[in-house]
Parts: structure tokens; sequence; C-alpha cells
């Protein structure tokens, strides 16, 4: 019984003892966190989706993203709103090729929207570094990255969620999505120094950090395929 035991045991472990529950590694984990608060209408929503949509199914991102010694990257989507309101949308996602690209821009245009809620950006890191923690493949090079058209105005002190984020060696890189028409919530979507200088101070942050500004929803789907790229290819 005891022959019978281990040769079972080995046989899961596999050939040479690899245990098939062996993280896959990839060359970048990224957690794509989008906002989708109040403030994010039913066209200005539209716009964010297919503008993820067709970032992560262009030829050039899927050529930098296969580029690494790895050749592949792993992508999570998570949307997020108030305090308590973060869903990942799409769940881990493996892109080795064209084809699993264009398989997660068809998920990204399918799935419902999940919240219309306040904007918790504390909120959005916190879930995200979960979502990094409990991922299913490994990388040691890890991104979060957040887009928003607002200040933070509920849940947990942003600084403090993100200088923990930072301390566990993870990426911080914003899309920050400025206003073209006038906001109920000026100091909100305008605060003193402007949108991207808040999002530099208090969201951005690790090594070759960045903040890409997108004049409006309707150019978001340029910055952040501009951005997708940018953050892998810096690798």
């Amino acid at each position: 019984m005891r022959t019978f035991i281990l040769t079972f045991t080995l046989a899961l472990a596999g050939v040479g003892g690899t245990a098939l529950t062996e993280p896959r590694y990839v060359d970048t984990l990224l957690v794509l966190a989008s906002d989708v608060s109040q403030s994010v209408d039913k066209q200005k929503f539209i716009l964010q989706r297919e503008g993820y949509a067709t970032a992560v199914s262009n030829p050039e991102f899927v050529r930098v993203a296969t580029a690494g010694p790895h050749k592949r990257i792993a992508i999570a989507y998570v949307e997020w709103a108030s305090a308590n309101q973060q869903e990942l949308v799409v769940p881990w996602t493996i892109i080795e090729g064209m084809t699993s690209a264009e398989k997660l821009a068809r998920e990204l245009l399918e799935r419902p929207r999940s919240f219309t809620g306040h904007t918790s950006i504390s909120g959005a890191l916190r879930f995200s570094l979960e979502i990094l923690e409990n991922a299913p493949y490994s990388s040691s090079r890890q991104i979060i990255d957040i887009s928003g058209d607002g200040t933070n105005n509920t849940g947990p002190n942003l600084k403090v969620v993100r200088n923990d984020v930072l301390a566990r060696g993870i990426i911080v890189n914003a899309l920050v999505i400025l206003s073209q028409e006038p906001s109920p919530w000026p100091t909100h979507t305008n605060p003193p120094g402007g949108l991207p200088h808040y999002f530099r101070e208090n969201v951005a942050g690790g090594p070759g950090s960045f903040v890409v500004t997108a004049q409006g929803f309707e150019s978001f789907g340029i910055a952040i395929r501009q951005k997708l790229i940018a953050e892998i290819a810096m690798r």
C-alpha cells in the first residue's frame, strides 16, 4: 500500500518531481483597473471598453507582449467605483499571440458594466493588490494600471494604500481622463494643480512609473494603446 501511495504521489507531481500546481511564469502580471464611477456615463463607458479591447488586440502591443524571455504576459481586468465596489470582470488571461489577445478583446466587449458609484482609487488599488497576490501565474514584474477621471473621494487614505502597494515592489501607472464638459464636482475632476498632477503625486509610483493623459474619452483608445505598449516595452 505504501508503494502505491508513493507511486500515485509522484505521478501527480509529474516526471522529475515538478508539481502540476507550480505557477507558470510570465514576463509581466498586469492588472487593468478601470473607473466606472457615476461620472462615466453610458457613452463614455462604451468608449472606455472599446479602447481597452482595441489596445490589447493591437498587433504592436501583442508584439511587445510576446517579446520577453517567457514570450507571454498575463492580464486581469478590474472595474471599480465606490470603496466597496470592485469586480474582477475578466480573470487572469495569458497573452501569447494574436489569438489569445483577440479572445480577451471579445470578452471585454461582451461583459456587462459592473457598477455606478463614487470614486475610490484607494479601494481599486487594494483590490488590485489582492488580485496580484492570488494570481495563478508568477512574475518578478507586476503592474497595476489605474484609469480614472477624478480624485479619490471615498474609501481609505489613498497615499497610505498606494505606499503599501509600492512597498511590495509593484509598479502603479495611471491614465488620466480629462473632462471636456463642465462637471458638477469641479474640484473632483479638476483639483488644484490639475488632475494629471494629482495622479502623479498620489497614484503612480515605482521604478519607471508614469502618467498618461487622454484629452477626453474620445481619445482614450489611442492613449491606452500607447500606454500599454510603453509599460510592457519598458521591461
